[in-house]
C-alpha cells in the first residue's frame, strides 16, 4: 500500500469502553465488514496528524462498534484517540459485487435519462430502508432517485456518469 493512496474516513472514536484500551466507534456506514477485513487503521487527530495503527478486534456493540488496537491493554493508553477519526485505505476496503458500489465511487457521477437528458449531478445518498435515494442536483432543480434496477440503468464509474430510466412522473415530482 503506498502511504500516497487515499484515505476515506469510516468512522469516529467516540468514547472507550472498559478498562482494557477498547475504543467505541461510530461507523459512518454502519457497515462492520469493512473494518472487520483491515489489519490497520489510520486514526486523524484534531492537529490533522495521521497516525497508523494495527487492529486486533473488530466487534458490534448495540449501536457502536468497538475496537481494539494492537499492543493497546489499558484505558490510559487510548483516552488520547478519543475524538480521532478513522480512515481506510482504499484497497482495504472488500471489492463489491456485481451492481454493487460504494457510496463515495458514486457521489460527484453526472446523471442522464436513457433519452439522454442530463439531470444533473449526484450529490447526496441516503437510505430509506427499502433501497438508498439518490439526490441529483442541477442549477435550477433536485431530483430524488430511488437507487433500483427498474431505474438505474447503467452505472459506469470510471466514465462518471450514470444512465437512469425514469418512472412514469418521477421527475415530476
Amino acid at each position: 500500500m503506498s502511504d500516497q493512496e487515499e484515505r476515506i474516513p469510516v468512522g469516529k472514536i467516540i468514547g472507550t469502553h472498559g478498562i482494557k484500551g477498547v475504543l467505541r466507534v461510530f461507523s459512518y456506514s454502519g457497515n462492520i465488514e469493512s473494518l472487520q477485513c483491515a489489519s490497520t487503521v489510520s486514526l486523524t487527530g484534531g492537529d490533522n496528524r495521521v497516525t497508523e495503527y494495527g487492529v486486533s478486534g473488530v466487534s458490534s456493540h448495540g449501536t457502536v462498534f468497538l475496537l481494539s488496537l494492537a499492543g493497546f491493554s489499558d484505558i490510559n493508553q487510548v483516552l488520547s484517540l478519543v475524538g480521532a477519526e478513522i480512515c481506510l485505505k482504499r484497497s482495504q476496503f472488500p471489492p463489491t459485487e456485481e451492481d454493487e458500489y460504494y457510496w463515495r465511487d458514486l457521489m460527484g457521477l453526472s446523471v442522464f435519462t436513457d433519452q439522454g437528458v442530463q439531470l444533473g449531478t449526484l450529490v447526496d445518498i441516503f437510505e430509506t430502508g427499502s433501497n438508498d435515494i439518490y439526490v441529483v442536483r442541477n442549477e435550477e432543480r433536485e431530483y430524488l432517485i430511488p437507487a433500483i434496477a427498474d431505474v438505474i440503468s447503467h452505472v459506469d464509474v470510471v466514465g462518471k456518469r450514470m444512465v437512469i430510466t425514469p418512472l412514469d412522473g418521477l421527475l415530476d415530482l
